[in-house]
């Protein structure tokens, strides 16, 4: 019997945690991963160094804050020109493009000490100031993942798609504290030596990013139009009694696809709506972002740089293993309630971290923040893929990005007056209570909503949605679920 039930088991794990449909997903699929878990390594190390390599150049606090708040800025041009082209230009030549401007400014960084130089390189190029994403990449990455993906299996591929992401951070965060460490103790380099030599492998890695989109398929790219059925013919073209006309009607030419795109008009309220909760969640983000989080770790509390980036890897590996637990959770409450519930508790820890005076609790409460962080995302961006249609997917989730970029610009100016001011724990308690209120939000707007898609939106990917609307993902209408949702990411 145990030998009977072993298979099965196993199948069961597999399946549940998403190895089954990543396992047999194309291979541009598995590219996509491998090209965010190159491009997190490197923002995973620039983070912890970052704002310490600003402060070793004599950087005040405030226009640390500054560059931040104008690096962001930048991130806006990139990301609204580069992600809302995307489709038009070619989602491969755009990710080709934004991962040069990404190794250029590491090269920048190596090579100067310059303060406006280095918010030339940030603001006109893409260097993470949180370690978060940033730049065109993730919705076009996104969005061609769900154009590659049936409906069905979007939650597992966009798991694998988040957990490779953070195994990148994790690694790069990692590498980057025990590089500069050793840099610094073992080959006696100054800090700023190391962080520029850190810095170039940053350069590095963005330029392998830029060949990693010539391996993938034309079937990444948008789908072209599809054609008009052929109209029957006229009364002119046919005689009597003939069932084809002896002159065949005119061939209608596929139009060319659209430089920009356009949001329909049943879309709107939608992106209204997540562009709101977005944009106070995108802020409550930037107040504490990653670099801040080592700075306060460093300065607070005075741990080392191989300390700090082994406590930072720590959380982000506990962070990275916790998203497998996100699919098996969504389908069974769904995806909206799952982001929420998961969410929700990392933002009171997040809270608790300034308050604790000695280092092994605030150290708790990081730790206990890592546990749901991250779990929110995978639903989250499986949510957006099923909520617009198909042909908007990029535009809009490249759209949603500024706004997030946005709101996230003017926290760190806010953080670094605090700092300045010496009240640096009240942006973790003001970023806990706004992300509370996010989710909160998210639940009350979004729970009993489901997507376009044959059984594959939110809150409705189950029976009745697979019964209603057969015309197709381009032809439906947003309707709330009916009931107490608990049918909600069924597959």
């Amino acid at each position: 019997m145990p030998s009977t039930n072993a298979p099965s088991l196993l199948s069961h794990l597999t399946t549940e945690l998403g190895l089954r449909s990543i396992y047999h997903s194309p291979r541009d699929t598995k590219l996509l991963c491998l090209q965010r878990f190159v491009r997190l390594s490197a923002f995973g190390l620039s983070t912890l160094i970052l704002v310490l390599h600003l402060s070793g150049l004599g950087i005040s606090d405030a226009r640390i804050g500054l560059f931040m708040t104008l690096t962001l800025l930048g991130d806006v041009a990139s990301t609204s020109c580069l992600a809302i082209l995307a489709d038009g230009l070619g989602r491969r030549t755009t990710l080709m493009l934004a991962a040069a401007l990404m190794s250029a400014s590491g090269a920048v960084f190596a090579l100067s000490g310059s303060y406006w130089a280095l918010v030339a390189a940030s603001v006109l190029g893409i260097m993470s100031p949180s370690g978060a994403e940033i730049g065109p990449f993730r919705a076009v990455e996104e969005s061609t993942l769900a154009h590659l993906t049936p409906p069905a299996l979007r939650s597992d591929i966009f798991t694998w798609y988040t957990l490779s992401g953070k195994a990148g951070t994790t690694l790069g965060t990692l590498a980057c504290g025990w590089a500069a460490q050793a840099l610094q103790h073992g080959d006696g380099w100054t800090p700023t030596r190391a962080h520029r030599a850190l810095f170039a492998a940053y350069a590095a890695l963005g330029f392998l990013n830029v060949l990693l989109p010539l391996l993938l398929s034309p079937a990444c790219e948008a789908s072209a139009p599809r054609s008009p059925p052929p109209p029957p013919p006229l009364p002119s073209q046919a005689e009597p009694g003939e069932t084809t006309a002896l002159l065949p009607a005119v061939a209608q030419s596929t139009p060319p696809r659209a430089l920009l795109p356009s949001v329909s008009a049943s879309s709107r309220p939608v992106v209204l709506r997540l562009s709101g909760l977005f944009a106070i969640e995108a802020f409550a983000s930037g107040l504490v972002p990653a670099s801040w989080i080592a700075y306060f770790f460093s300065t607070a509390h005075g741990m080392r740089p191989s300390a700090l980036g082994a406590l930072l890897s720590l959380t982000a590996l506990i962070s990275t293993l916790s998203i497998l637990l996100a699919a098996p959770l969504a389908r069974r409450i769904g995806l909206v309630r799952t982001m929420v519930f998961t969410h929700l508790p990392s933002a009171v820890f997040l809270a608790l971290i300034p308050l604790p005076r000695g280092l092994p609790l605030a150290v708790l409460c990081l730790v206990l923040r890592s546990c749901t962080q991250s779990m929110d995302q995978a639903p989250r961006e499986a949510f957006l893929s099923a909520v617009v249609r198909p042909g908007e997917r990029t535009a809009v989730m490249g759209v949603l990005g500024v706004v997030k970029t946005l709101s996230q610009s003017v926290a760190p100016s806010v953080t670094g007056g605090l700092v300045q001011g010496g009240r640096f724990w009240v942006s973790f308690v003001v970023a806990g209570g706004l992300k509370v209120g996010y989710d909160l939000g998210v639940l009350g707007m979004f729970v009993g909503w489901r997507g376009r898609e044959e059984g594959g939106g939110e809150e409705g990917g189950g029976e009745d949605g697979e019964r209603e609307d057969a015309e197709g993902e381009d032809g439906r209408e947003w309707r709330a679920v009916e009931g107490d949702g608990h049918a909600e990411g069924r597959k």
